[in-house]
């Protein structure tokens, strides 16, 4: 999951692996799998980077389940977006 912002200031948690595009249209809109529409104030580039944290994260506790040892925790929250 990542965390999003809508365009009311609200965040929630998005399934990431249920992307399927991410459009600039001046406003970033995510197109999930469903046919759904999300508006959001994070970039693309934004978005596409919290997709890769996400995944790298689900690799690392792949891998401490592999190795029995703990991997490091990171939270996904975008910072805020400067005035």
């Amino acid at each position: 999951m990542i965390v999003v912002t809508r365009l009311n200031g609200s965040s929630f948690a998005l399934n990431a692996d249920l992307v399927e595009r991410i459009h600039a249209t001046p406003d970033t809109t995510l197109l999930m799998v469903d046919g759904t529409n999300y508006v959001v104030t994070e970039s693309v580039e934004e978005v596409i980077e919290a997709i890769v944290e996400f995944r790298a994260r689900v690799l690392a506790r792949a891998q401490e389940l592999d190795r029995g040892t703990p991997a490091p925790v990171t939270r996904l929250a975008l910072a805020p977006k400067a005035d």
